[in-house]
């Protein structure tokens, strides 16, 4: 059937009449668009659009790190005046203050050194960790500071006998149980790993079963010093120092610190830390498949052989962090030897006391009066100056090199053993200091970004309080005071 033909006509005439409407419509709503933005661009009519040439933000220069060998304290105002009237004033109210007692040596010095007030500053105290501060600018001016520990293994395959991989220590003691962990630096280079590396090459050679022996002979015989064991109650702040240890050897309630870098409390420590790490590794070694033969056994490394595998621990300036911050006395006893070892000392205690104070000496530290029984400060019998110890970190401040020795300092409120003893909120982030407490002794040294401009030097030093509880909190009235001269 087809359609009408009227109607048909009808109907097309009314859809041309739709789309010339809505195409003059759309033409409309284009030019007034169109009018828009020119008002726009023009600046008549309100809108985002400019004809207008951009304004643009002026920014600084970016910061440059610090380069190798510049001066510590940087750009820092090297005269500014310290008033000498209002340090003697400090000095006055901290004699005067409750619980501290008679036996005490201050000392405050200027950037270069130069003692500006003091009490007693050249009677020798007992330090206790401030000691630290001592061995750690001797080993961060003779050591590289870059280089690391590696701990690594290797094969010997006689032409008779068994097959034997040895474990040998360099120096690592914050190695970790598991996979070396690059964010942290205990932990850093992790057992696991080597474990892994170390099959991964046994089975290339066709080795699926090993004897295992473990190489501690790094520090001689002589791993602790005299009479330390007398503040080491249950053993909690010293073990001997090794050729290799996991987590310094602390052995922690559920096997693991809360944090690897930053914890608190002190639990029992391992008097054999290499036996342990080599036990751990033996297991390891068995998770990826390798047989251990027999007990795990200590003996040296054959010579002439190449390492199999290897992992490489934090450098030395982060552990040295480590240990000033957490006030580790074994790994400051390891800086000590270390330092006796580069010089060619006897790789004894003695012997890492002896190469400490050369190495000072030659750095023109004056050591006059001072006794030091270990590197650490925890064996009874040190005696040491607050006139020494504001100059070592005068140095700190003014030296070309060993950085290390400050940098690893603790900020009082924020981190390190001095997290709770910022005492005055204006002087947070100003102050870089080194803690020292044993049960008649609090002691402290550090240096101040003074808020006028400028820094400078300061030791406290309190034998035999009459509050120990309060000479400590007269200690941290003291220094967040520094801050304001």
């Amino acid at each position: 059937m087809r359609p009408v033909a009227g109607i048909a006509g009808l109907t097309s005439k009314g859809q041309r009449r739709r789309i010339i409407t809505v195409v003059v419509a759309s033409l409309a709503t284009v030019l007034l668009a169109a009018g828009y933005i020119v008002a726009d661009v023009a600046g008549v009519a309100p809108g985002l659009l400019t004809a207008d040439t951009a304004e643009l933000e002026s920014q600084a220069a970016p910061l440059a790190a610090l380069p190798a060998g510049a001066v510590v304290a940087g750009k820092a105002e090297p005269n500014a005046p310290i008033d000498a009237s209002k340090a003697n004033a400090l000095l006055d109210r901290f004699a005067a203050a409750d619980g501290v007692g008679t036996q005490y040596s201050i000392a405050i010095a200027d950037q270069h050194g130069s003692v500006v007030a003091q009490r007693n500053a050249g009677i020798p105290r007992e330090p206790a960790s401030t000691l630290k501060t001592l061995t750690a600018l001797a080993a961060a001016s003779s050591l590289d500071m870059g280089a690391t520990f590696n701990t690594e293994t290797y094969l010997n395959q006689p032409s008779s006998g068994a097959v034997t991989v040895t474990l040998k220590g360099n120096g690592d003691m914050l190695l970790g149980k598991g996979a070396s962990d690059p964010k942290h630096i205990n932990g850093r280079a992790g057992l696991a790993t080597l474990a892994q590396k170390t099959a991964q090459g046994l089975r290339q050679r066709g080795i699926g079963t090993v004897a295992l022996a473990y190489d501690d002979t790094l520090f001689g015989a002589a791993r602790a010093p005299k009479d330390i064991a007398q503040n080491n109650p249950d053993n909690v702040y010293y073990t001997p120092i090794s050729s290799m240890a996991v987590d310094g050897g602390r052995t922690w309630p559920d096997g693991v610190a809360p944090d690897p870098d930053s914890f608190e409390g002190y639990p029992p420590m391992s008097e054999r830390t290499a036996a342990d790490a080599a036990g751990l590794f033996a297991t390891l070694l068995k998770q990826q498949g390798i047989a251990v033969r027999g007990s795990v056994a200590a003996a040296a490394t054959p010579a002439g052989l190449s390492p199999l595998a290897s992992v490489s621990s934090a450098t030395l300036s982060e552990v040295m962090a480590f240990m000033m911050r957490h006030s580790d006395n074994t790994l400051a006893e390891e800086f000590g030897r270390l330092v006796a070892l580069k010089a060619g000392r006897e790789n004894t205690p003695q012997g890492a006391v002896r190469a400490v104070r050369e190495e000072l000496e030659r750095l023109h530290i004056d050591l006059a009066g001072s006794t030091m029984a270990d590197s650490c400060g925890l064996s009874p019998g040190s005696r040491v100056t607050a006139r020494t110890l504001a100059a070592v970190q005068a140095h700190n401040l003014t030296a070309t090199g060993a950085a290390a020795a400050g940098e690893g300092l603790s900020i009082p409120g924020l981190v390190g053993t001095a997290s709770d003893r910022l005492d005055n909120a204006g002087a947070a982030g100003l102050l870089r200091v080194k803690t020292g407490s044993l049960d008649a002794v609090t002691a402290m040294a550090g240096n101040v970004s003074r808020s006028g401009g400028g820094t400078l030097a300061f030791a406290v030093i309190v034998n035999d309080p009459d509050d120990i509880i309060a000479a400590k909190s007269d200690v941290d009235s003291f220094i967040g005071d520094l801050a304001g001269l």
